[in-house]
């Protein structure tokens, strides 16, 4: 099996490191550990593979679904992985809504054939037509990324349900990665909960600030459910005592935690519109805490734009390359307002002198 390099990966592990700041974070800002109690108990193996049934059943009811129907794993890549790998044969296809996170594409690549639907600059709308267009006999999969990753396009309940029931015609199953999706002001329903051809992968990561726990999960039909712990049996095996302790006190607690994040997210974003206005960059409002900015002009493409913005200002910008498009770089709002200013005056000065010279 081959696959492509994840170029997003590749490009922070050059230059994440050794930078002063994170202006391409993906997610909201870190929960301190104290907030937290820390003590699990003992540090055995989480029987069975797929996580504490007590657990599941807390998370299955969000879903409107059963402790059978969910599968705890070590974040939401794991879970895009398993369910990838136990979906897809050679021979089989999955339409992917692009652009996207870079694994929500090439996993399934590796593992079958793959059509890509583009989303269109400048309000990155999906043509559900486009969508049912590229669905073949073969299909198994519909991939969406909802809110998008790195668009910010949050798309609306109608086209979801439209793509929930190109999903049944097809007798495939339409995928959302949710990761986002509790970070805005009104959230859709997970897709999970809409039909029995919806699954829906999430984690603990973007939305709440956990990144470290490295726990999430996969909710959908038990027959995907049964696939996937197949496949985990061969991966990670566990989910983490650690991350399943800290993770129900998370919960527990997620009208707070949520309500400070959005609180933060929304602040954020303001500012960074406010910062582009000023100097005359565009992007499409996002929802969550990831925007695409259009590229400034007088750069040939986005990685050289976001190599010299690191080299000169040591500021971590993503290239839109990284997602098949040049003309673009990802910022990312969700952390602390203060290291954002100091990223945002720091770019500031790299555009002015840019721009001046």
């Amino acid at each position: 099996m081959g696959i492509e390099p994840f170029a997003l990966e590749r490009w922070f592990d050059e230059h994440e490191h050794d930078a002063d700041l994170m202006l391409a974070e993906s997610g909201i800002r870190s929960l301190p550990a104290s907030r937290f109690d820390l003590d699990p108990g003992e540090l055995g193996y989480v029987i069975p593979t797929d996580g504490d049934p007590d657990f599941r059943a807390d998370i299955g009811e969000r879903y409107g679904r059963s402790a059978d129907e969910v599968v705890l794993t070590v974040g939401a890549q794991e879970a895009n992985f398993l369910l990838f790998a136990s979906q897809l044969d050679p021979g089989d296809h999955a339409v992917v809504v692009t652009p996207t996170y870079q694994a929500l594409q090439s996993v399934p690549e590796a593992f079958g054939e793959v059509t890509e639907v583009p989303l269109s600059p400048p309000d990155w709308r999906l043509d559900v037509d486009a969508v049912a267009d590229a669905i073949r006999p073969e299909t198994t999969l519909l991939v969406l990324a909802n809110p998008n990753n790195p668009t910010g396009r949050y798309h609306p309940l109608e086209t979801v349900e439209a793509l929930n029931d190109l999903a049944v015609d097809a007798g495939a199953y339409l995928h959302c990665d949710e990761v986002y999706r509790l970070l805005a002001d009104d959230p859709l329903p997970p897709v999970a909960s809409i039909g029995d051809r919806g699954v829906s992968t999430t984690s603990l990561t973007k939305s709440f600030g956990l990144a470290g726990l490295r726990l999430g999960w996969l909710c959908g039909p038990r027959t995907v459910v049964e696939g996937v712990t197949r496949w985990k049996d061969y991966t990670t095996i566990s989910p983490s005592v650690f991350g399943q302790h800290v993770a129900r006190q998370a919960l527990d607690d997620s009208v707070d935690i949520l309500s400070e994040n959005r609180t933060l997210a929304r602040q954020n974003r303001a500012r960074v519109a406010a910062f582009l206005t000023e100097h005359n960059l565009v992007w499409f409002e996002p929802v969550g805490v990831n925007g695409f900015v259009r590229l400034p002009d007088g750069f040939d493409g986005s990685r050289e734009f976001c190599r010299q913005v690191v080299e000169e200002q040591s500021v971590v910008l993503a290239p839109g390359d990284c997602f098949g498009y040049d003309d673009f770089f990802r910022i990312g709002f969700g952390l602390p307002t203060d290291e954002l200013e100091d990223g945002l005056s720091r770019l500031g000065s790299f555009l002015d002198r840019n721009r001046a010279g």
